[in-house]
């Protein structure tokens, strides 16, 4: 019995050695320390438009506690998971570098942290510095469940723009379901329809004042004349663009999706789900003696239904003379001038500014030559309603997304694990599509036939192989933006336009000098984008819609990058509290 102790002991200490040691080192390398989080995951009553309901959340915090960090700090965050649903968490835009299992997403690098259960989520930033995000990676319920990561740069390492004055609470955009969210996607679901839409969006979960009963409810940042402010701004709604603007006011955007940018002005925001940028905000020289806006309403491309509404909060001017609330209602209120709902071409202006820093602290590794090339439509299909059942969908039909006609199906063993193991079979295929199956007019007059097919396929790829993607988007049941997200990566957005991609014409406008680095990426409807990465980071990445709605329906894949022939090009062993399912 007392050797059989020692021998699991010695396990243990190997094990940590060796799945704990490369993180340590890679943090200490890079001046970094290790931080700790607890996050207990636990049900929270609260109310919004004068409606009670109880929600999941992190530490009963809605939104979830900030996590802050350095740039080289290595993370260890304890979940442990108090409520009736299946639990993961997600570290939105963190490379992970051979840290896939605690990516996060369910049934592809985990499997779900269940009732009762513990998962410590151990990763090290690497290279990022400015805002990224955290949320649930399974079903709808990261309606309710997310918050900001805040990486600031290495110690005594300035940002490459002008410093600011002091940093403003971080707003994050949210949706707000009167509903149960779950109740709402399951009934979609069964039904082949589409889900109701929100109720609100919010701002830092507060509806604002144009919604009835929450003028309470109303987000404040306080600044003074004079300053200049940095502005964290994060969208975490399931399933809409949003326009944001300020009244009287302009942004300077610095830093897009954790990587800095060549800064440039702008009245108006459009930030897409998953999406996140740094802006400088400059006040007034003197005191305005008003009060300003803050505005956020969605951006529509689809066909679909949309919540019409806008929320709001309120910039707020610091006066030493106005200190009494009654004063401070009397002062002038200022609202933004937002774009039309479906200004494309306003998105489309926005969308083109973006420019890689491209300079020797900060240079634009984009991939000069191409290994692999593929190409991706993107876009909603149908699938035949199950016998006995009425469909809600198209002519009777159940409503579907898909990548190159393929409806991804998550298996019920997670990808990672599968793939770790050597035990694929059963779980995914190889096989998936490097062009459509059948070539069309994408953006022209649908086909017919607009039935997809459904499989768990994925894309395999040497280690270090240079990638180039195409995602087109399509008409089927009409033409609509979708915000992909790749995770493990970031990637360079190289070109985008609208129409139908031309392989001989569009590459000689790509840029390979200074395109922009991100991880969220929307491509415009009726129109295509190129992008391209470095597979250099072993393991398992999910791609998806950051449209919760598509991503239900299966607008997603995911890719596999073999390990490579050195100890630091190989992914890491699981950890010993992996979740089973």
């Amino acid at each position: 019995m007392g050797s059989a102790l020692v021998f699991i002991g010695v396990f243990i200490f190997l094990l940590n050695v060796f799945f704990l040691s490369p993180t340590n080192v890679l943090a200490q390398e890079q001046g970094g320390i290790t931080r700790h989080y607890k996050f207990d995951i636990k049900m929270q009553n609260v109310t919004r438009l004068c409606h009670t309901k109880s929600i999941v959340t992190v530490n009963g915090q809605f939104p979830g506690p900030r996590i802050v960090a350095r740039e080289g700090d290595r993370l260890v965050i304890k979940v442990i998971n108090h409520v009736q649903n299946n639990i993961t968490l997600h570290w939105h835009g963190i490379r992970q570098l051979r840290t896939g299992w605690a990516d996060g997403p369910a049934y592809v690098t985990q499997c779900p942290i269940q009732t009762g259960q513990t998962y410590v989520y151990n990763f090290t930033i690497s290279g990022q510095r400015g805002t990224l995000w955290y949320h649930a990676h399974i079903s709808w319920l990261r309606s309710t469940l997310y918050g900001p990561i805040i990486i600031l740069p290495k110690r005594n390492v300035p940002y490459p723009f002008v410093k600011p004055y002091k940093e403003l609470p971080p707003v994050i955009f949210g949706e707000w379901f009167n509903a149960d969210t779950e109740a709402i996607v399951n009934q979609a679901v069964q039904t082949g329809g589409g889900p109701n839409v929100s109720d609100a969006y919010t701002m830092n979960g507060f509806p604002g004042p144009h919604y009835n009963c929450s003028a309470k409810d109303t987000l404040k940042l306080k600044v003074e004349p004079g300053k200049t402010y940095l502005l964290r701004l994060i969208n975490a709604a399931l399933n809409e663009d949003l326009f944001f603007s300020i009244a009287n006011h302009t942004f300077t955007v610095v830093d897009a999706d954790a990587v800095y940018i060549k800064p440039f002005k702008t009245h108006t925001i459009l930030i897409a789900p998953g999406q996140t940028y740094n802006v400088l905000l400059e006040t007034k020289s003197q005191y305005p003696k008003a009060t300003y806006l803050m505005e956020a309403r969605p951006y529509v491309t689809g066909l679909g239904t949309f919540g019409n509404t806008t929320t709001a909060g309120i910039l707020e001017y610091h006066s030493p003379l106005l200190s009494a609330s009654n004063s401070i209602k009397k002062l002038q209120l200022f609202r933004p001038s937002l774009p039309a709902l479906n200004d494309t071409i306003s998105a489309t202006k926005f969308a083109k500014k973006f420019r890689s820093l491209a300079n020797s602290q900060f240079p634009c590794n984009v991939p000069q030559t191409v290994q692999k090339r593929f190409f991706f439509t993107v876009g909603l299909g149908t699938q035949p309603c199950a016998k006995n059942q009425t469909c809600q969908g198209p002519n009777g039909t159940r409503f579907t997304a898909a990548v190159n006609n393929i409806s991804f199906v998550l298996p019920t063993t997670a990808l990672l694990q599968a793939h770790y193991f050597g035990q694929s079979n059963g779980v995914y295929t190889s096989d998936f599509p490097i062009n459509p199956p059948k070539q069309f007019n994408y953006t022209g007059n649908p086909p017919n036939n607009t039935m997809v097919s459904t499989g768990s396929k994925v894309v395999v790829l040497p280690f270090n192989t240079s990638v180039e993607v195409i995602l087109q988007d399509t008409s089927i049941l009409g033409a609509e933006s979708h915000p992909l997200h790749l995770h493990g990566f970031n990637f360079y957005v190289v070109g985008q336009g609208f129409g139908n991609y031309n392989s001989n014409t569009d590459p000689q406008n790509f840029n390979l000098v200074d395109p922009v680095e991100r991880n969220t990426v929307s491509v415009p409807s009726g129109g295509w984008v190129a992008i391209r990465f470095l597979a250099d980071n072993p393991g398992v990445w999910f791609m998806h819609c950051h449209l919760e709605v598509h991503t239900t329906w299966g607008l997603r894949m995911a890719w596999v990058v073999l390990d490579g022939k050195l100890p630091n090009q190989k992914l890491m062993p699981p950890p010993s509290d992996l979740p089973k399912c």
